[in-house]
């Protein structure tokens, strides 16, 4: 959803608040002259009690009031998703931080390794888009920014497409674990999906909004 179609989910809100108020109206008459009717129509000897009719007033008033209130939550729920909506649009053009696939261009790439104390060797496992293992470089044991040229062990340059980073730490040459690594990739598009916010990057990357560690 962009602003232009959160403008018009809010206008159709809008709209379908006043159909409902007319609607309501257009009942409440009816109500009306139906109950008229059973008034004229009921039985001299063994009238409808007061009660009862209290109760069909009070039981059309509840339904009114329930069609009102549900009316004002679908338009407050519309307002907020345009605001929302507003922010989000800041967003496009920014880069954001996160552990997730990265597309390579050509250009080197920053990536971030998250720190792991017990760890006193560290190595990058560059997979393809299919996850298999291209590469394993050596980088930082603590959480500086290093780059990845991209390139194979003879300089040559890797074909440009989406590729996976993760971490592997070792202890006196035992592995210890993995972590995805970090990156920085330019948002291309938000978007609510399912009442959370998705941003889009180069290459098909999406990722959940909730993950990004930092944004420039």
């Amino acid at each position: 959803m962009d602003v232009t179609s959160a403008t018009a989910t809010a206008a159709t809100a809008v709209d379908n608040t006043a159909s409902s108020t007319s609607m309501i109206t257009s009942d409440f008459q009816t109500f009306l002259t139906l109950l008229t009717a059973q008034i004229q129509n009921q039985d001299p000897l063994n009238p409808m009690d007061n009660s009862e009719f209290a109760t069909q007033l009070a039981t059309f008033s509840g339904v009114e009031q329930q069609v009102h209130t549900n009316d004002l939550l679908s338009e407050l729920q519309s307002t907020m998703a345009l605001s929302g909506m507003s922010q989000m649009a800041d967003w496009i053009g920014r880069e954001a931080r996160a552990e997730m696939p990265m597309s390579f261009q050509g250009e080197p790439l920053t990536l971030y390794a998250p720190e792991n104390t017990l760890a006193d060797y560290v190595e990058l496992v560059v997979t393809d888009s299919d996850g298999n293992s291209l590469q394993r470089l050596s980088v930082p044991a603590t959480e500086t920014a290093f780059l990845w040229a991209g390139v194979t062990t003879d300089g040559s340059p890797l074909p440009e497409g989406v590729y996976g980073f993760h971490i592997e730490y070792f202890n006196n040459e035992t592995s210890i674990g993995t972590a995805p690594a970090q990156g920085y990739g330019e948002i291309e598009e938000a978007q609510i999906i399912d009442g959370e916010v998705w941003l889009s990057f180069a290459g098909g990357v999406q990722i959940r909004s909730s993950l990004v560690e930092a944004m420039r």
